[in-house]
């Protein structure tokens, strides 16, 4: 192999030491970009350029999630905290994505490699024929020889069309798009047993195999007036990145050629190993879809849906909560109000209740008509 980091510089080649690493998706947060004074940094987005051109050359085709227009549009006008107005913020994000993207192209310009944006909203995933659109579209750049850089269309999104945070975001691109592997670049060194900032002596944890309970607790949101998630939003990343079979790294953005380092097979950072791979409709169900209610079920329902692989029926239904119409998503809630399943409901949340605890040759006497006996059919329901 030979050698690339010298002198702090990237150069040369590199040998890609990780098997069946051919498309990765790297998301590069808001915090990885500024500077010392708080502005988004030209000379890291050059840094990540001359890392990414290395990887493409070693054959690993590479797709980038970037943060920063906010961020951008602050720095714009001047301003040092986020305001709270969300038509204050898209208009931002309308003036920062073409300052960021112009630092992109000119980043990547200077290492010969050109740049395709790509804003997305969460209407753009949970549509089939708009999602189909956008891996035809990835799919075309990459052949290209154009590295795609996404991020959330910030000047559209609102709540109900928000995927939350770009590590969301990636999780669902990286699914999209079929990538080995999907880099969060952050501004701690990983996943540690305890908040590092307050205890020191935290342990990182270097390999996660599952996103429970114990993993979540670890977990804390970040504090900057620049950025949105924290590693909570790491966490929700690993987990559907996890159950479409793709492992997610954790890695400190600012460490010298990290993206390099990671695709050598350096174990950096913290690693989450992928679960059972869920067919794609199944993962689909589970994470395309945003979720407008939830139905809390009874213990002989969850013995049925998680042990017998059965469909929800309404007689194990306790209640339904929320407000939601037919063929929305929904969660599934045991009596401990844990999430076991998310489906596609084939009832709205008023008739949920009407037919609650019922039998269903019962349905139609109570509604006055019977669409499907299930509440959630099994093809359309995947469990947690």
């Amino acid at each position: 192999m030979t050698e690339m980091v010298q002198k702090g510089k990237t150069g040369g080649s590199i040998k890609c030491n990780t098997p069946g690493l051919k498309r990765i998706v790297v998301k590069i947060g808001t915090s990885v970009l500024v500077d010392g004074t708080g502005k988004i940094s030209p000379a890291k987005i050059r840094n990540i350029a001359k890392q990414v051109r290395v990887v493409k050359d070693a054959g690993v085709e590479v797709i980038v999630v970037s943060s920063g227009a906010i961020a951008c549009g602050m720095e714009t006008l001047d301003l040092t905290k986020k305001p709270k107005e969300m038509a204050k913020r898209q208009a931002l994000a309308s003036i920062g994505q073409v300052m960021l993207m112009k630092m992109y192209m000119q980043a990547f310009e200077k290492e010969k490699m050109n740049v395709g944006q790509i804003l997305l909203t969460h209407e753009d995933i949970k549509n089939r024929t708009r999602c189909l659109n956008l891996t035809n579209t990835l799919d075309m750049l990459i052949s290209m020889d154009i590295v795609p850089v996404i991020n959330e269309n910030d000047a559209l999104s609102f709540q109900e069309i928000r995927f939350g945070d770009n590590d969301n975001l990636s999780a669902l691109i990286a699914q999209i798009a079929s990538a080995d592997l999907l880099l969060l670049l952050s501004d701690v060194e990983g996943l540690f047993e305890r908040d590092p900032n307050r205890y020191p002596d935290a342990r990182m944890i270097r390999v996660v195999k599952k996103v429970d309970e114990d993993i979540e607790k670890t977990a804390a949101g970040t504090q900057s007036e620049k950025s949105i998630g924290g590693m909570v939003s790491k966490l929700e990343a690993a987990r559907k990145a996890g159950h479409y079979g793709i492992a997610t790294r954790v890695v400190f953005g600012d460490r010298e050629n990290v993206i390099v380092k990671v695709v050598k097979g350096e174990e950096i950072g913290t690693l989450f190993l992928p679960g059972r791979k869920l067919a794609r409709r199944k993962w689909w169900t589970a994470f395309a879809f945003k979720v407008r209610g939830t139905v809390l079920i009874d213990e002989g329902a969850e013995r049925a849906v998680v042990d017998n692989c059965k469909s929800l029926l309404p007689s194990g239904i306790i209640k339904a909560e929320g407000h939601f119409s037919s063929g929305e998503c929904i969660e599934v809630k045991n009596t401990s109000g844990t999430v076991i399943a998310k489906g596609i409901t084939n009832y709205s949340s008023s008739d949920v209740e009407q037919i609650k605890g019922l039998k269903s040759i019962d349905i139609e006497k109570k509604l006055g008509y019977k669409y499907t006996e299930e509440v959630i059919h099994r093809d359309n329901m995947v469990v947690l």
